[in-house]
């Protein structure tokens, strides 16, 4: 089978939970860990979020705010992959480090920031979730590769 490619459009981190992601020139992931320094890391398994630009550019149609990296407290935007159509077990290569998705979607908090203040919040639907297997870094234009449950 080929392997299926995207890119990273932007790597975001935050400081504290239940806010939005601010971009960062490149993020650094640990296994066990997730990404240093964003308020998400830790030993669990949501160590790292992600999500595709075709689910932020389908809810933009319909919103009058201006959607940005990190609106919906992604810690990677990929384009060019269906992350939500994988299934929990699909290890990824994003730029250098390795993941595997742990859970697709999630409940969202009925008042949270992200919902204030978009209006609405893709990552419940659509929002991927995934744990670091093996260290490496990620930013913006670099490969997100489905590797398959079988490649870790």
């Amino acid at each position: 089978m080929e392997p299926k490619c995207g890119i990273v459009r932007a790597v975001c981190i935050s400081r504290k939970k239940g806010e939005q992601k601010t971009p960062v020139e490149e993020v650094r992931l640990l296994p066990h860990h997730g990404i240093v320094g964003d308020a998400h890391a830790g030993d669990w398994h949501r160590q790292v979020s992600l999500l595709g630009t075709e689910s932020v550019a389908r809810l933009q149609e319909r919103l009058p705010i201006l959607l940005t990296p990190g609106v919906f407290a992604e810690n990677i935007l990929c384009e060019g992959l269906r992350l939500y159509e994988l299934p929990v077990g699909t290890t990824l290569r994003v730029g250098s480090a390795l993941c595997r998705i742990t859970q697709i979607g999630k409940e969202c908090h009925a008042d949270c920031a992200i919902r204030r203040q978009a209006g609405d919040c893709v990552m419940p639907r659509e929002g991927v979730f995934a744990v670091v297997l093996s260290e490496g870094l990620a930013r913006a234009g670099d490969a997100v590769e489905v590797l398959g449950p079988e490649e870790a």
